[in-house]
């Protein structure tokens, strides 16, 4: 890992509401590990690289930069400024180096799951270090930590990562490009698609999420079931700023922060977000954002 990697506050606009209510971006849960962990690992080594805190820069973007040298100022497709090279920034009149559209600000939730589906889909071998019982079934790429167990019935079909002491089963049904960190519950006959589930979380029994990103700590209760696409079939809709944002995502499910608990038999509109120790009623329907008011 690159320990040379500065970082720096954009101050720049970004929603990431409820993701951020208790801790900063660098932490949130990308990939099984953060996103400052993925941003140090994908960056160059032996130059002197700088990243915005709410940039992600691939590493073929890295290397684009490094072959120009300090300077230069890397910018994403829609015209944001992403990273550049030395202790000095820039300044307008600087060069300007168009990366791919690999690399981009993380402005809201949804290009948390953009940026995990890139790195978890070019996993290029599986490292189990728990244990799978033999009527589990893999077929991708799977990162399994330590303690961790997949139980009788278990499918896995395409890349997923699962962090420590987590506990996958019996029939559960995994689907790439998920990511599960440590500490983890996924219970009796669950599907989870294409999300990113924080530590110390569970999912309760029968129930669905896909694509959707839940913080630390929550409890999905049993038949919790997290809707991720409009019956018009359009793009998936967000309310930001009590403005409707396009996410430009065909699916998408909920945003969940930290210390949710949902009630058995919860449904969730898609494109909802649930604020920090949210609690919803037994077959309660979420039709719009929750926040806690206490």
């Amino acid at each position: 890992m690159n320990k040379r990697l500065q970082f720096v506050s954009s101050n720049r606009e970004r929603h990431l509401w409820p993701l951020t209510q208790y801790r900063d971006i660098g932490y949130i849960h990308i990939a099984g590990s953060t996103l400052a962990s993925a941003q140090m690992q994908a960056a160059p080594e032996n130059v002197a690289p700088v990243i915005f805190d709410d940039s992600w820069v691939h590493p073929s973007d890295w290397a684009l930069l490094v072959s120009h040298g300090e300077g230069a100022m890397l910018v994403s497709v829609d015209g944001m400024e992403l990273a550049w090279l030395g202790y000095t920034k820039p300044d307008h009149e600087a060069p300007q180096i168009l990366a791919s559209d690999k690399s981009f600000q993380i402005r809201y939730p949804w290009d948390l799951l953009s940026l995990n589906e890139q790195i978890v889909s070019a996993l290029q071998e599986s490292s189990i270090s728990g244990e799978v019982h033999p009527h589990a079934v893999i077929d991708g790429n799977v990162v399994l930590g330590e303690g961790s167990v997949l139980l009788p019935g278990v499918y896995i079909e395409g890349n997923v990562i699962i962090g420590d002491h987590c506990k996958i089963g019996p029939n559960c049904y995994i689907r790439g490009n998920t990511s599960i960190q440590d500490n983890c519950r996924i219970g009796n006959a669950v599907e989870v698609k294409n999300s990113l589930i924080a530590s110390d979380s569970a999912i309760g029994h029968l129930s669905y999420i896909g694509d959707s990103v839940i913080g630390r700590e929550v409890n999905i209760g049993a038949g919790t079931i997290v809707s991720n696409l409009r019956h018009d079939n359009s793009n998936q809709r967000a309310m930001i700023d009590e403005v409707l944002v396009d996410t430009g995502r065909r699916k998408l499910g909920a945003i969940i922060g930290t210390g949710v608990h949902t009630g058995i038999n919860t449904s969730i509109y898609p494109g909802r977000k649930l604020g920090a120790k949210v609690t919803t009623l037994p077959g309660e329907v979420v039709k719009e954002d929750k926040q806690n008011i206490l």
